[in-house]
Formats: C-alpha cells, sequence, structure tokens
C-alpha cells in the first residue's frame, strides 16, 4: 500500500506499489498524457519507477524547468543513437544537458559535417517516430566494464572505472539496439520527445578537458517543448550572430586578439576611449559615493596568497615566476589581499567604518585556450573591485546602499531588467560555521529589502564568504552575470586587519568584495551586444564625424570639428579623397551615431546638416544649437 501525497497537500491511496505514469493517470487523464518525469520525495525519478511506500510526488510536464531538461537528454541520446547507427564504429562519450540544449562527445576519424548534421537530424526524427521504448536497468561494475570493453566503446569503459565503487550504475536502453551509461531519469519513449529540435554545430573538445588527451567531436543540439519555442531561440540565435562582439569590434575598430597574448586585448584607440569612459563614469559615481581610490601591485609573494587562501584554492590558475634569490611570485588573479594590506596601514577606529576602497585592478587568471571567448572570456581583465570594512551590524545597510548603487549604474547603461541570485556557503570553504551564520542571513536581509525578484543558489557562494550575483537581461533576452557582492568575515582575519571599537578593544572588521562591472573587457562585450554596436551617444567611443561634400569645404568641417571637441564631444574630420556616399557607408558600419555633413549651404548659413545612425530622414541645424542640443546629450547620464 503507498499513500502519495501531492503538491497541494492532496493524498492519494493505493493498494499496491504504483508508478508515477498511474500516479499522473489518476489525477487527471490530460495530465497522465502531458506527464514526462516526477519527483519522489525530492528526486527525480522516471515515470515507470515504481513507488513501494508513502511518498509526496510531484509530476511535471514540458511546462516545468525539469520537464524541459529530460526533453533535452533524452534527444542527447536519441541523436548518439542515430549517429552510431548511421556512423558504425563510432563511440560515445559524455552527452549532457546544458543551458538551452545538449551536446554529446563523439571519437571518430572522419569529421562530421554539416551534410552529416542533416543525416543525423533526419534520423532522430525516424526514431522519433518509431516510438521506442526506454527501459532502465542496474549493472554490476564489472560487468558494465567489460561490456563496453566488448563492443569497443573504451572512452565508457574508462568512466565507469572513475565512478566510486559505492555508485550504483545504471544503463539506459532507447528501444533494442541502443544503451548507454546514465544517471537518468528518461523518458517512457521516444515519441514523448517530439520534433523540437536541431542539431546546431560541430566543434573539437578534449577527452574529459585535458589537452593532453585525445581530441574528440562535439555535436551541439537544442531542444524545446514546442515548435513555436525552437522558432523563437533559433531567431534569437541569428541575432545573436549579427551581435557578435568579435565581428562588432572589428567593424568598429574597437580590438583585437593576437596568439603571442592568448587572451588578452590589444585595445585600438577607439575601443580604448570606451575602456576609459566607462572607467570615469564608474569613478565619477563611485566618488560621490564616497569611496577612496587605490592601487595595489600587480606582483605579490607567495606567501600572501597562501595566508589569504588563494593559493590552495586558485593555484592552478595563477601566473608563478621563481626569482634568482628563490622567491615564488604570483601575478594576482583578484585585488582583495593587497586592498586588506592598503587597510592595515595604520590604525583603524571604528569611527572610520565603513571606509570604502576602489580599483581599478589588473589581474590575471589561466584559462584553457578552448574556454577563451573574444572579450567575454580572457585571461588578463580589469575590475572595477571594491571592498567595504564595515562592522557586523552595518553589513546589511552597506549591502543594501551597494545593491541600489549598482542597480542605479545599470540603469544608466540601459540595463533595466536585472535579476539577483543568492549563493550560499559552498561545501570547500574557509572559517567557522558561526561566522557564515551571520553573514548569511545579514546579506540575505538585503537582498530581501530590494524587494526584487531573486532566487537562491544553494552551496554557490564565495569560498570566503556568501554573496549576490547581478544577472542582467539583453535587448534579445539573454542572461548575463555582472556584478557580485560578496559579505566576507574571513580574509580580513587571515591577513591581520582589525580595528578599534568603541570600548578599546581590537576587533576584525567585515569585508564586502563588490564588483559592478565584473570585468570591463567583458562588460563591454556585453554592451556592444546588447546595442548591436549602436552604443549610446554619451559613451560612443567616436561620438561624431564630420564630412565636408567635397575639398572645397575641409576648412569649415574642420572649424566644425573643433567646436565639438572643445565641448568634450569626441569627433573626427573625415578629409580621405572618397566621395560623400562612401564615407558615409563607411563610418554607419562602424556604428558612429553622427555624421555632420558640410557644404556650400551650411558654410553660408553657419549650420550642419545632420545624419543619425538608423535615421533615414536629415535634418538642418544651426551649428550653436547643435552643440548646444548634444552637449546635454553627451552629460545626460554624468550628472
Amino acid at each position: 500500500m503507498a499513500n502519495i501525497t501531492l503538491p497541494d497537500g492532496k493524498t492519494i491511496k493505493f493498494d499496491k506499489p504504483v508508478t508515477g505514469s498511474e500516479v499522473a493517470e489518476k489525477i487527471s487523464k490530460s495530465l497522465a498524457k502531458q506527464a514526462l518525469v516526477m519527483s519522489v520525495n525530492g528526486e527525480l525519478r522516471d515515470l515507470y519507477y515504481t513507488i513501494k511506500e508513502d511518498s509526496t510526488v510531484k509530476i511535471f510536464t514540458a511546462k516545468d524547468p525539469e520537464g524541459l531538461e529530460v526533453i533535452r537528454h533524452d534527444t542527447a541520446h536519441i541523436m548518439a543513437m542515430a549517429v552510431q547507427e548511421l556512423y558504425p564504429g563510432t563511440q560515445v562519450t559524455i552527452g549532457p544537458v546544458i543551458e538551452n540544449g545538449f551536446y554529446y562527445d563523439f571519437a571518430r576519424k572522419e569529421p562530421f559535417t554539416s551534410e552529416d548534421l542533416n543525416k543525423i537530424e533526419k534520423r532522430m526524427s525516424e526514431i522519433v517516430d518509431k516510438n521506442v521504448k526506454t527501459k532502465r536497468e542496474v549493472w554490476a561494475r564489472e560487468k558494465a566494464i567489460n561490456h563496453f570493453k566488448k563492443i569497443g566503446e573504451k572512452y565508457k569503459a574508462e568512466i565507469i572505472e572513475s565512478i566510486p565503487e559505492n555508485e550504483e550504475l545504471t544503463i539506459y536502453h532507447h528501444g533494442d539496439s541502443w544503451h548507454d551509461l546514465c544517471r537518468g531519469p528518461h523518458l517512457e519513449s521516444s515519441g514523448k520527445i517530439g520534433k523540437a529540435f536541431k542539431l546546431t554545430k560541430v566543434s573539437g573538445a578534449y577527452w574529459r578537458g585535458d589537452s593532453k588527451n585525445e581530441m574528440l567531436q562535439r555535436i551541439y543540439g537544442t531542444g524545446w517543448a514546442n515548435q513555436k519555442d525552437l522558432d523563437t531561440y533559433l531567431k534569437r540565435i541569428e541575432e545573436a550572430e549579427k551581435r557578435d562582439h568579435r565581428k562588432l569590434g572589428k567593424e568598429m575598430d574597437l580590438f583585437h586578439f593576437r596568439e603571442e597574448s592568448p587572451g588578452s586585448v590589444f585595445w585600438h584607440e577607439k575601443g580604448w576611449s570606451l575602456f576609459q569612459k566607462l572607467v570615469n563614469y564608474m569613478r565619477d559615481r563611485q566618488r560621490k559615493a564616497g569611496y577612496k581610490e587605490i592601487n595595489t601591485p600587480e606582483i605579490l609573494d607567495r606567501s600572501l596568497w597562501e595566508k589569504s587562501g588563494h593559493w590552495d584554492k586558485f593555484g592552478e590558475h595563477m601566473y608563478t615566476s621563481k626569482t634568482p634569490d628563490e622567491k615564488v611570485f604570483a601575478i594576482k588573479p583578484m585585488n582583495c589581499p593587497g586592498c586588506v594590506q592598503v587597510f592595515n596601514q595604520g590604525l583603524k577606529s571604528y569611527r572610520d567604518l565603513p571606509l570604502k576602497m576602489s580599483e581599478f585592478g589588473k589581474v590575471h587568471r589561466y584559462e584553457p585556450s578552448g574556454a577563451l571567448h573574444g572579450l567575454m572570456r580572457v585571461r588578463a581583465f580589469t575590475q572595477d573591485d571594491a571592498h567595504i570594512f564595515c562592522t557586523e551590524e552595518q553589513i546589511t545597510e552597506e549591502s543594501l546602499s551597494v545593491t541600489n548603487l549598482i542597480l542605479d549604474i545599470y540603469k544608466d547603461l540601459g540595463f533595466k531588467n536585472v535579476i539577483l541570485k543568492y549563493s550560499d556557503r559552498p561545501e570547500v570553504r574557509v572559517g567557522d560555521d558561526k561566522v557564515w551564520d551571520k553573514s548569511e542571513a545579514a546579506l540575505l536581509d538585503a537582498v530581501k529589502a530590494t524587494k526584487l525578484e531573486y532566487s537562491i543558489n544553494k552551496g554557490e557562494g564565495a569560498f570566503y564568504g556568501p554573496k549576490i550575483e547581478f544577472v542582467l537581461r539583453d535587448a534579445i533576452g539573454r542572461d548575463w552575470q555582472c556584478g557580485t557582492l560578496q559579505v566576507d568575515l574571513n580574509l580580513p582575519e587571515r591577513l591581520g586587519a582589525t580595528f578599534v571599537d568603541k570600548d578599546g578593544s581590537k576587533k576584525v572588521p567585515v569585508m564586502l568584495h563588490r564588483a559592478l562591472f565584473g570585468s570591463l573587457e567583458r562588460f563591454i562585450g556585453i554592451l556592444i551586444e546588447n546595442y548591436a554596436g549602436k552604443l549610446p551617444f554619451w559613451i560612443s567611443p567616436l561620438q561624431v564625424v564630420v564630412i565636408p561634400v567635397s575639398d572645397e569645404f575641409d576648412k569649415y568641417a574642420s572649424v566644425v570639428a573643433d567646436k565639438l571637441r572643445d565641448v568634450g564631444l569626441n569627433c573626427e574630420v573625415d578629409l580621405k579623397n572618397h566621395n560623400l556616399n562612401y564615407k558615409i557607408r563607411e563610418h554607419s558600419l562602424s556604428k558612429v551615431p553622427v555624421l555632420l555633413i558640410c557644404g556650400k549651404k551650411e558654410v553660408d548659413s553657419d549650420s550642419v546638416t545632420i545624419r543619425e545612425l538608423d535615421n533615414k530622414k536629415q535634418e538642418n541645424m544651426k551649428l550653436k544649437d547643435f552643440i548646444k542640443k548634444y552637449s546635454a546629450l553627451n552629460q545626460a547620464s554624468l550628472n
């Protein structure tokens, strides 16, 4: 007998063990048709799993994240099944679900082509139409290893050998001819997948992510609950390709990368102008908010990183060097230990707190070459870091102050849709649990005080304290994790930071780690993609180009450009020997917000003809009026 408790508290009694499908059927026939997977006492299970005792059960459909995930998981399996049917001898390795889809890594001598992807998709559709049944089995460890070695799946056998001996090994069969090692859960049959899937690309991937291992072929795909969702996603991907910051960065002449320094940006004049505009804007906002800007060395002795705990946590990602006197130094992967050293200079009183120190610190972290991605994933980047030293009583107030500042700055830059993610203690951490209790409670109070939507990421905090992540949603619906706020009651103590309290005793301050952009390089990439290169006027690296219609008007155009520069506008005059239409096309491609055309009419009336980006209408305006209007636009988000 099994009593099944549903999410609404209702209980259904069965006089024998029952499957998830039978529970769904008992609730309603329509739910039974839509049911994909279930949770039993909080653990995801196949619908055909037999429940033998009283349990709490929830049924998931394609409308639920759990349901969509299992659709993608099954689609990955069906893709691997199709590949091995079409290309015998191909070995399968791993095939997880990822954001918006899935992938599978294959070992095959011949490279997959776009024509191959079309064939694989067609075979996948045929397997879905056959509605082959899914079956789960538990195998003994030796049986599984011997079986996969026998059928030539050496990678799968290696995976099994690395699984802890006390862990259950489950094999999922799809039909009679294909099976794979998998934890599950899975759908009851392939027909439940539907046809809302597409294979998107092929790339190389090292076995187990190690460049010393064999290169495999990774096929990516996307899967959705219905065709409408798939079409929406594919349209978004198409739009994202148009907005790719690497492509736009080249068109706008902002930056480039070179193999001599992988993961490091070579900024061009315009790109560096954009970079500095962001720095100056942030510097001004922080000054008004009471921050004191500092700067600390990029190279620090290993002993400091050992004291801080970074050596154990990030050692493999740090660039190190041994000097002739046998000392080991590391290029800093983050700024916080250096900032604590500034705080430690001189005696600090409770009256000095909160003390806010900001730093535009260049940091270096080793990332595998395959993970590098334009400005979004680099090895050398600048953090708009700040560290706030305060008392435990000030944590919530200061956290709320930081949060409001971050949200206000994002609004200035065009991001109004912001989601907060709160992360608590990870398994591997430093510090006492009582300290963590205080940190987590204070930061969560600040999150709730914003009255914004937030989610909780269990166990995803920093190794020294809980954190808030600020996630921006861009113009085409993509989410970007940018700013962070972390409460740290551990690092100050490890590095000997103290202040004199009211009673004359020495106490350890709380340290709030804060970044708004996160990485300036990455944030610039996000900005470029959000605006498709058409940046707001006030932040554009080149705001105005003055174009004379012929060399007869070069002098007037130069005078106009000088006057614009005098009021702080970033301006160039184009005196190249090209025709007017060519120049307009060239500067429009590089996303210059405003072009000013100068000819006889403009000279005679001391005016300019304005051509704004993406605006087919031209407007003639007195030069003095243009300067007044656009000077105000340039200052609008800086005041």
